[in-house]
């Protein structure tokens, strides 16, 4: 019945496609979009396939709610578009709602064509070659619905809008930063309570602004105003605005007048003359200053831009909200906003770094800091690390960010740390790709591709009540299989430690064979923490080495007794955190005390000559006389891995020959000769996909 569950994603698709094919948007916005795509010339090749529905394209999301469905939603991220985007395309699309154009190479203004749509919520332009000036047609209110307007990373000129806001009452958040914008920030665009005062989000860092920031902007933070010399004022703590000089006063007795004003020429003239001197010479040495800072951002885009290639298929957030309904973060995104927004600050200094594979046949992620502040998230759990959030972008796409806490490494130890771990994962398709990072001085942040399966440590030990599947021999078998292959991988081809095995680590996935280890050889980013059993960095929970009881590292021999504690949890079908208060703990010394750990509990009831009592009792019932062989066999294996000497411990690759041999009945199984099972040298060179 398993090999037959493939079927049920292929109906779902059918299904879903059948839908779409009965609710296909009109042929006017099916024509807009082909002209829209034939117009404008693009890298990347997309599938609209004019055999399928509309609503099915790439990128084309529709509302089919009602039988005349409507597109409205596009997401064209990072597609490679290129040139101006044709008048008379999109403007078609009535109810269009959100717009991502972002991170492509569109030039010229600001498209005109996006002007002319009365239901646009959200416009994602940033990261272009767009110029001139902000649109005249926003401060004219031609967008009364727009929420969300981000034109940052364009080259566009001029002054910001002076009635920017009046025709957008429901604008809650503008982005204008890494511009050629000039000119003071005017007070009207966020003051006297009204249409900006819904505004949540706001920066125009990086541009040319000058001047006193308006009282009515001073609420958001420096970083929405940093890069620009010449403003002033409050949040600006370190720039005040120089106060007015007052003339002096007196009136001029009668007949002085004339004198006066012939001597105090001549003293006005060299006065004059010497403050345009040095104005002069200040206005050059700010230019000086913002040239020089405007070379330090291209070079470091351009050496952050050599590691991580352009994208392949963008990620970008549907709306700042978190979510496309225009709700409020969940707490889980406040959480993720809070973590990367401590360090927005240093956005040039503390940016998000992909590291690992990102060429052809691997994932190539490119979306920023910006677009995880806006992605919708929720909390996954808390680990020994940190705390884990699945994160979800713009065009659906899942990923896992992991908030880590009490890290000790300073910048340059934990991206080589990461940068480490990754390239080790990136071999092997037990190891779960790790893709990114941002270091700050507050926060730290790991970004890893997200497996749906869940965790070893839920599916073994989730709800027992009834209607739940047990776990059965052969997964848990394949289980171990895995696990102990990514470790032997990060020791014999790395001679990495993984550091921190347990099953709430082991991921899985469909495939049994490419359940994947997490957290791995991060543990050099944290202080030993011995005492903190279960928090912090390093094993904790009844994984833990006897060696391990003092400040020492984890080593590889202290890796194979966590791997062994693992094997041992799979066949007891105990959790080694919660076994000293398990409600057998009878068996252990006799007195009911709980006070042996999972491997000495092991050894008591074998040396009793109860080994049948070890067993997970779903094992047991479902299992036949040749897997009781097995089972106990598997066994030997991890009483030889929880060996209390460190010296008797077999090295991993000997632990994964022992496991092969247990599941083959004597027969060594390798990677390359599992058949079907395993993966062939493309697949395993592309890596393993979320």
């Amino acid at each position: 019945m398993a090999r037959r569950a493939p079927a049920l994603p292929a109906l779902l698709l059918a299904l879903s496609l059948s839908l779409l094919a009965a609710a296909d948007p009109p042929e006017r916005e099916r024509s807009a979009l082909q002209a829209f795509l034939t117009g404008t010339p693009h890298e990347r090749q997309l599938q609209w396939n004019t055999s399928l529905p509309t609503c099915s394209w790439t990128g084309v999301r529709c509302d089919a709610s009602t039988n005349n469905a409507t597109v409205t939603e596009l997401h064209l991220p990072g597609v490679g578009l290129v040139g101006v985007v044709p008048n008379g395309t999109l403007s078609q699309l009535h109810n269009l709602q959100v717009l991502s154009l972002r991170d492509n190479r569109l030039q010229g203004p600001v498209p005109h064509d996006v002007l002319a749509l009365p239901r646009l919520r959200a416009l994602y332009l940033q990261g272009n070659l767009l110029s001139g000036d902000v649109p005249p047609g926003l401060a004219a209110g031609m967008l009364p619905a727009l929420e969300h307007l981000v034109l940052s990373r364009n080259q566009l000129s001029g002054t910001v809008p002076e009635k920017l806001l009046v025709g957008m009452p429901r604008l809650r958040s503008l982005l204008l930063d890494g511009n050629r914008l000039s000119g003071g920030l005017p007070a009207a665009s966020v003051g006297g309570g009204g249409a900006g005062s819904r505004l949540e989000v706001f920066n125009v860092s990086f541009n040319d602004l000058d001047g006193p920031i308006p009282a009515s902007l001073a609420r958001f933070p420096p970083d929405s105003f940093e890069g620009n010399p010449g403003l002033c004022g409050k949040p600006l703590v370190d720039r005040p605005c120089p106060s007015p000089s007052p003339s002096p006063g007196g009136v001029p007795a009668p007949g002085e007048d004339s004198k006066k004003k012939h001597k105090l020429s001549g003293a006005a003239v060299v006065a004059i003359a010497v403050g345009c001197g040095a104005a002069a010479l200040l206005a050059l040495l700010l230019l000086a200053l913002c040239l020089a800072h405007r070379y330090r951002r291209h070079s470091e885009a351009a050496s952050a831009d050599a590691k991580a290639t352009p994208p392949t298929r963008g990620l970008t957030p549907s709306t700042p909200s978190g979510d496309l309904t225009g709700g409020d973060f969940t707490s889980s995104s406040k959480d993720i906003s809070a973590a990367a927004a401590a360090g927005a600050g240093g956005a040039e200094r503390s940016r998000l770094v992909f590291v690992g594979k990102q060429g052809r046949g691997h994932l190539r992620y490119s979306f920023d800091l910006e677009d995880l502040l806006r992605a919708s998230a929720e909390v996954l759990g808390k680990g020994s690390l940190g705390t884990s959030y699945k994160a979800v972008l713009e065009e659906g796409t899942t990923v896992v960010v992991k908030r880590l806490r009490d890290v000790a490494a300073a910048r340059r130890e934990f991206a080589a740390c990461v940068e480490a771990a990754a390239a080790a994962a990136a071999e092997h398709r037990n190891l779960v790709p790790l893709r990114g990072y941002y270091y700050s001085k507050d926060e730290k942040l790991l970004v890893l591709d997200y497996l749906p399966g869940g965790s070893l440590s839920s599916r073994l030990h989730g709800s027992r009540g009834t209607g739940r599947t047990p776990m059965d021999w052969e997964a848990r078998t394949r289980a171990a299989l895995c696990a102990a292959r990514g470790v032997a991988h990060l020791h014999t081809a790395q001679g990495l430690a993984h550091g921190d095995i347990k099953s709430s680590n082991l991921l899985l996935r469909p495939d049994p064979d490419a359940a994947a280890l997490s957290d791995y050889c991060l543990h050099q980013l944290f202080p030993p923490a011995p005492a903190r059993s279960g928090s912090g960095a390093g094993v904790g929970g009844g994984y833990r080495a006897p060696e391990l009881a003092d400040a020492r590292r984890p080593t590889l021999a202290s890796d194979v007794y966590a791997l062994g504690v693992l094997l041992l949890e799979l066949l007891t079908g105990r959790s080694p955190a919660h076994h000293a208060s398990s409600s057998g703990s009878g068996l252990l010394d006799g007195g009911g005390s709980g006070a042996l750990d999972l491997p000495r509990w092991v050894q008591s009831v074998v040396r009793e000559e109860w080994t049948a009592e070890v067993f997970d009792a779903e094992l047991v019932r479902a299992g036949s006389g040749a897997a009781e062989e097995e089972m106990v066999a598997l066994l030997q294996v991890a009483m030889a891995c929880v060996s209390t000497a460190p010296d008797a411990r077999p090295g991993a690759h000997d632990v994964v020959r022992m496991v092969e041999e247990v599941i083959s009945g004597g027969r060594t199984i390798t990677e390359e000769s599992e058949g079907t099972r395993g993966a062939s040298e493309e697949e395993r060179s592309r890596g393993p996909t979320p």
